[in-house]
C-alpha cells in the first residue's frame, strides 16, 4: 500500500487536515527536566609528603535556593524547553547553576515514576559524565545557591532472596553516603528485581538530597562500576599525561576495591602508551608518564 499526503484514514481526513486540526491539548502533558551526575576523582591533602596522595571519587551537587527542598542538595539539571532537545537542556542547565559547559555527558536512565515530584507529573532524562576536575572551575549559577564537589561512599548493606506474590524475588538495601567538610547527606534504597528482569527502586531512607535524586546516584554509581570495566570512561578522569598508579587509583576507588598491580597493568597494557616525559614529585623516584591511546578500540 503506497501512502501519500493524499491517503485518507476512517473519517475520510488526509493527513494535512489531520495535522491542520489537531488539537494537543487533548492529552495531558507532563513536563521533563533533565538531571546530570557528573563525577570526578580528586587528589586527598597527604600528611606525609613521602606518600603518594590517596584519591576519592566525587560528585557534583547544587544547593536548592527555592521551594521546593529548598536548601536541600540535588543533581544540577531543569525543565526541558518545547524548543531544545534533552542534550541541549541538559548542557543548558549544566551552565546556568555550575558554569560547567563543553563537557561530553551521555544518556544514563528515564525516570517516570507518577508520583515522584511533589509540584506535578515530572519525567526526568538523566545524563552521566565524568570529568578531569583540574579542568573545571564551577561555581553556582542563577539557579543554584551553592554548587559542591561531595565525596561519595556505596555500601551493600544487606542482600536476601524472597519469596513474593509472583514468586522470588532478590532484594538489596544500598546505602549511599555523601559528604564535605561542612555537610553530611544520606539515602538508603531497597532494590528489588524479580525473577523476570524488572527492576524496582525504592527510597527508604533520606538526609538532605532533594527529590528522589538518591535513587539517580545509586544507579549510576552501579552503572559506572560495571562500564568502567569494559570501556574507555576511566580515561575521561583523567589529564593528558598520568602514571600508571594514578590510574590504577582510579579504577580502585570507582569500583571500591583494590587491584594486583601485575594485573592491572596486564589489562590496560594496549589501552596507552608512553610518554618521553617523567613525574618528578618531593620524595618518590621519577615515574614515567602515559597517555591514553585513542585508537585502542579501533584496533580490537
Amino acid at each position: 500500500m503506497i501512502i501519500d499526503k493524499f491517503t485518507k484514514n476512517k473519517q475520510g481526513v488526509t493527513e494535512e487536515e489531520f495535522l491542520r486540526n489537531y488539537d494537543a491539548r487533548i492529552y495531558e502533558n507532563p513536563a521533563v527536566t533533565v538531571d546530570m551526575l557528573i563525577f570526578t576523582v580528586m587528589n586527598e591533602e597527604q600528611e606525609n609528603y613521602r606518600r603518594l596522595p590517596e584519591k576519592s571519587l566525587k560528585i557534583l551537587l547544587v544547593k536548592r535556593g527555592d521551594h521546593p527542598y529548598i536548601g536541600q542538595w540535588a543533581l544540577a539539571g531543569g525543565f526541558v524547553a518545547i524548543d531544545e532537545s534533552l542534550d541541549e537542556a541538559a548542557l543548558r542547565a549544566l551552565k546556568n547553576e555550575t558554569n560547567i559547559d563543553d563537557i561530553y555527558m551521555e544518556q544514563l536512565y528515564t525516570w517516570g515514576e507518577v508520583n515522584r515530584d511533589v509540584r506535578t507529573r515530572v519525567i526526568s532524562s538523566s545524563y552521566m559524565a565524568l570529568a578531569d576536575s583540574t579542568s573545571l572551575r564551577i561555581k553556582s549559577g542563577q539557579d543554584a545557591a551553592d554548587a559542591r564537589w561531595f565525596n561519595i561512599h556505596y555500601c551493600v548493606l544487606e542482600e536476601k532472596k524472597v519469596l513474593g506474590e509472583k514468586g522470588y524475588c532478590y532484594e538489596r538495601i544500598i546505602a549511599i553516603k555523601l559528604w564535605d567538610e561542612g555537610e553530611e547527606l544520606f539515602s538508603k534504597i531497597k532494590i528489588t528485581e524479580g525473577t523476570d528482569g524488572k527492576v524496582k527502586r525504592e527510597i527508604i531512607e533520606n538526609q538532605g538530597i532533594a527529590f528522589d535524586h538518591g535513587k539517580f546516584i545509586e544507579y549510576a554509581l552501579d552503572r559506572l562500576r560495571k562500564k568502567i570495566e569494559y570501556t574507555n570512561l576511566a580515561f575521561n578522569l583523567m589529564p593528558e599525561l598520568f602514571t600508571l598508579t594514578e590510574l590504577q587509583q582510579v579504577y580502585e576507588v570507582i569500583q571500591g576495591k583494590e587491584l594486583l598491580a601485575a594485573a592491572f597493568r596486564r589489562k590496560i597494557e594496549n589501552m596507552v602508551t608512553e610518554s618521553d616525559q617523567f613525574r618528578k614529585d618531593a620524595g618518590h623516584r621519577p615515574s614515567k608518564l602515559f597517555r591514553y591511546r585513542p585508537r585502542f578500540y579501533d584496533d580490537k
